[in-house]
């Protein structure tokens, strides 16, 4: 009952203010939101409850489209920053008005009651677009439904369907219990006093070995995130004892791998809002909820790229690392950043690999071996089934930003630090179906490994395991031992 009230509170704050700004800038607007939040209003009322997510998801999906345009001026920038700022249309991308360039992809999703109206402003500008998505919420029950009527599969867990949060968890319990290589690790707790667990990846050994870190699921709606880290944990324990290059690699390094960041936003997004992309955190007494984990990690918190806006999917929290997600993730590779020698983050959508920095064009020190590494890494990617990866700095190639893991991983000393941005460029978006899983999981499946290969070969050349950072490796020490003997 609670999660109802609140999700009622926050829909009519958000209509309210939506009202207030309509009123004054755009009057159809207005009669619109009014229609919605009576018809709101008497349903609440005459039934006496919320019915959570389903009457959410309905007022804002049904008949959305998303829009995919190309701006060729800087007035028809202008226009679309205008339309999309007074009609509080949501951005799929880029994130932030400012970053709406000609020349540029934007993709916007419009409500259903404002479909013909922003069409028509268009048309009249003489501004181009396509529609990639028809209806939203058809392509999300296409995927929500039939992953809930088939939660339960009687051979084992379904690798290639999506799964909600409880299902996660069981995952991670049973993987441990059925395989000597993984640990479950207790990580923090989030907003909402959920457990996060990562898992480790280990082959027993009395040598000290280096880290390979992966997160997914830190924004929430991107759920093929979270089904790829799992795809990857178990690729690598089935194939364990064929693969030699897993064997390999797994003799001098562990591999740490978190499913969901974000677990409260992730719930959210499946008992409420599809589409929601923050944390749970509330702000403005409880009037406005969620940070943008990927905004609040400390590297040039809050610069560039970022809100300070509650209610902009972007906002940045409070303060660097204010959220309890964000704070568990940080202590932890703090604590282990020495031995940590590749950070990965996974996200969706729009095909890329993306190195520092977001919050500047200065590129990184080993930036041209960064750029290598990821070339490489998308050319195994499209040899699977001819996907085309992007690569390159966020700031180059994407739009900025501040207050990245990835940036911050890589300023506190982690060598090699990407972010993957999933399928697909935009004809689903978010909202991935489920048969396009396994593809997308076992092509960056390719990528993902050709990153740790090329990792393991550089810190452990000819398989030698390197006692610590900078020291000699224990190939050389035996070799300089034998001839002292043989002398």
């Amino acid at each position: 009952m609670k999660l109802m009230i609140e999700q009622g509170q926050v829909w009519l704050y958000n209509r309210i203010v939506q009202m207030k700004l309509s009123v004054q800038i755009y009057p159809r607007l207005f009669w619109i939101v009014c229609t919605k939040m009576w018809l709101f209003l008497g349903m609440t009322f005459s039934l006496g409850i919320l019915i959570p997510g389903k009457l959410c998801s309905d007022l804002q999906y049904d008949g959305d489209q998303v829009l995919h345009i190309v701006p060729e001026t800087f007035q028809q920038v202008q226009h679309l920053q205008h339309l999309c700022s007074t009609l509080m249309l949501d951005l799929w991308k880029p994130q932030l008005l400012e970053d709406i360039r000609a020349g540029e992809d934007l993709h916007i999703r419009v409500p259903a009651p404002l479909v013909q109206e922003v069409k028509d402003s268009l048309d009249q500008h003489m501004i181009s677009y396509k529609v990639l998505i028809n209806d939203v919420q058809e392509l999300v029950d296409e995927s929500t439904l039939k992953e809930r009527s088939q939660r339960q599969v009687p051979e084992g867990y379904n690798y290639t369907k999506y799964h909600p949060m409880e299902e996660i968890y069981e995952w991670m319990t049973q993987i441990e219990k059925n395989s000597e290589l993984v640990t479950q690790h207790h990580l923090g707790d989030t907003v909402e006093n959920r457990t996060i667990y990562y898992l480790q990846i280990s082959q027993p050994s009395n040598k000290p070995k280096k880290i390979i870190w992966m997160d997914c699921g830190i924004h929430a709606r991107e759920w093929i995130a979270p089904a790829f880290c799992q795809w990857f944990v178990k690729e690598i324990l089935q194939n364990y004892e064929s693969d030699a290059t897993i064997r390999r690699f797994l003799q001098n390094l562990d591999l740490y791998v978190l499913p969901v960041i974000n677990i409260d936003g992730y719930i959210y997004s499946w008992e409420a809002e599809r589409l929601w992309r923050k944390n749970r955190a509330p702000y403005m007494n409880g009037t406005c909820y969620g940070t943008d984990l990927n905004r609040n990690f400390n590297s040039s918190w809050g610069s560039i790229g970022v809100s300070f806006n509650c209610t902009s999917e972007v906002f940045c929290g409070s303060g660097p690392e204010s959220e309890p997600e964000t704070r568990a993730v940080a202590q932890l590779i703090e604590q282990k950043k020495s031995d940590i020698l590749c950070y990965l983050t996974v996200h969706s959508y729009g095909q890329y690999i993306l190195t520092p920095y977001g919050s500047t064009t200065t590129p990184p020190s080993n930036n041209e071996e960064l750029m290598q590494v990821a070339q490489k890494a998308a050319a195994a990617l499209m040899g699977k089934y001819g996907t085309s990866y992007k690569v390159g700095s966020t700031s180059s190639i994407l739009y900025n930003n501040s207050g990245s893991s990835r940036d911050w991983a890589h300023m506190i000393g982690i060598p090699f630090s990407y972010t993957f941005e999933l399928r697909d460029k935009g004809t689903y978006g978010f909202v991935l179906p489920p048969d396009q899983i396994q593809p997308t999981c076992e092509e960056t499946m390719l990528a993902v490994t050709t990153i740790i290969d090329y990792v393991d070969q550089k810190y452990f050349p000819g398989g030698a395991v390197m006692l610590t950072s900078g020291s000699l490796s224990l190939s050389l020490c035996l070799s300089i031992v034998f001839t002292w003997i043989a002398s």
